[in-house]
């Protein structure tokens, strides 16, 4: 039993030691891409090794990190700018529309900023998980989003868990938090992913 215990708390350990390492490789090439062009490829190049770590592969994480930062540079700024674009729109209309005193805008602002996480937290694990063209992307995440609506709200759930975590202890909210989404939204993504393929194709085919 205390055997079993030790395991557990070395599993939990480790976790966080990879979202900690996860968060400050993102971190570290968002800004040597100069923060607008590094942000995309860093990205999905988290995406792609918190992918690899939940299928239990063995890499060194930095050199795998900057293979996929390479690889990913022109379909990670055509995905992930955008969406850091519309973000920065929408939380710019809340701030406003909430100084303002405006109810109904602020809130339709908040509506948008959250289907857009949302849409972002399907698009981004689905980048790296199947081949799928740019334009074709959102519009799939988008679906599933829609389809599954459970699952969305695990995924907002986890997303106000750490923000609001991040809120309380700032400085565990700048080594971590991070790591921790992309290491919990790739691995709830994958299967769900799962999940949505064996419920369509229930026979295998």
């Amino acid at each position: 039993m205390n055997g079993g215990w030790a395991i557990k708390l070395y599993d939990a350990a480790d976790e966080v030691l990879w979202a900690i390492k996860l968060n400050a490789l993102w971190m570290l090439f968002t800004l040597l891409g100069g923060i607008a062009l590094g942000i995309g490829p860093a990205t999905l190049a988290a995406y792609s090794l918190a992918r690899r770590r939940s299928s239990d592969e063995s890499f060194h994480a930095f050199t795998a990190f900057r293979t996929a930062f390479r690889q990913e540079f022109r379909r990670g700024t055509l995905v992930v700018l955008p969406l850091v674009a519309a973000a920065v729109v929408l939380v710019g209309n809340y701030l406003y529309f909430a100084a303002v005193g405006a109810a109904l805008p602020r809130l339709a602002s908040l509506v948008a900023l959250v289907a857009l996480g949302l849409i972002s937290a399907y698009a981004l694990p689905m980048a790296v998980h199947y081949d799928l063209g740019v334009r074709t992307l959102l519009p799939k995440a988008s679906l599933i989003a829609l389809a599954r609506p459970a699952s969305s709200l695990v995924l907002l759930f986890v997303a106000v868990s750490i923000g609001y975590l991040s809120a309380k202890l700032p400085v565990l909210g700048i080594v971590l938090a991070g790591g921790a989404w992309i290491r919990l939204d790739t691995w709830l993504c994958l299967r769900f992913f799962a999940e949505n393929e064996a419920r369509l194709h229930p026979s295998g085919n």
